[in-house]
């Protein structure tokens, strides 16, 4: 009997082996930020200032009208949202995005805990995500959502229940996405409040709220990752100064 048992744990722990070595080789294929996108993690200039430190990146606007925490896309350096982050910045709004544990939010939902208390100046905070960032930006919103004024979702959708919450919420995703599921974009359409802004980028696609170059599985972009890029800072800079405005 006790042969047995040793056979069963050993069979366990070796399956158990397997599946960890598995998911670590899954985590570290992941997509990388590009050079250009990392030089503007050193381009503190033109009204921004950058800072980088214990694992989160801070774009700081000279100005600031608004906060917003940005939770990365899975499987996808950090650092490649620099670029969107630095326009959103020099729009007025400020940035901190913190670094997930093996670039998947899913094992960092708690990120944004504790990270708005340094600006005790900003009433004004939003949450905002691409893909599964997005998703689990919703996630922690379900708990949260007294805190903020609106979950901003690059290509993304909720699973949450926030219909309730009294959020707002912009949903932004580019025409040519691939990524993104469209049937489960619609069907989770309802689990978010009337307060709903949506806009598709002509020419867009999934990876261009990065760069990171072309993820797999991707479309075929019709316009440049700088244009999507200054479009989606528009939109986001747009809608959180109307919002500010209707409740000023």
């Amino acid at each position: 009997m006790r042969k047995r048992l040793r056979k069963i744990l050993l069979a366990f722990l070796i399956i158990f082996a397997v599946l960890c070595a598995g998911f670590l080789i899954y985590a570290s294929d992941y997509y990388h930020a590009s050079d250009t996108a990392l030089q503007y993690l050193a381009k503190s200039g033109e009204g921004v200032t950058v800072t980088c430190k214990n694992h989160q990146m801070v774009f700081t606007p000279d100005h600031v009208s608004s906060g917003m925490i940005f939770y990365p896309g899975g499987k996808v350096a950090y650092e490649a949202y620099a670029p969107l982050l630095y326009r959103c910045a020099q729009k007025g709004i400020l940035c901190i995005m913190p670094e997930m544990p093996l670039n998947l939010a899913i094992f960092g939902i708690n990120r944004a805990d504790g990270l708005k208390k340094a600006y005790p100046e900003i009433t004004d905070w939003y949450l905002a995500g691409h893909s599964l960032g997005g998703s689990m930006a919703a996630v922690y919103l379900k708990n949260h959502a007294a805190d903020y004024k609106g979950l901003i979702l690059l290509a993304s959708y909720s699973t949450e229940d926030l219909r309730d919450t009294g959020l707002s919420v912009l949903s932004v995703y580019g025409s040519e996405d691939h990524v993104l599921n469209l049937v489960s974009y619609a069907k989770a359409r309802k689990n978010l409040p009337a307060a709903l802004t949506e806009k598709v980028i002509p020419g867009g696609c999934h990876s261009y709220f990065g760069m990171y170059g072309i993820q797999s599985g991707d479309g075929i972009p019709s316009i440049s990752n700088n244009d999507q890029l200054d479009t989606a800072a528009q939109l986001i800079s747009s809608w959180t100064t109307d919002l500010h405005r209707q409740t000023d």
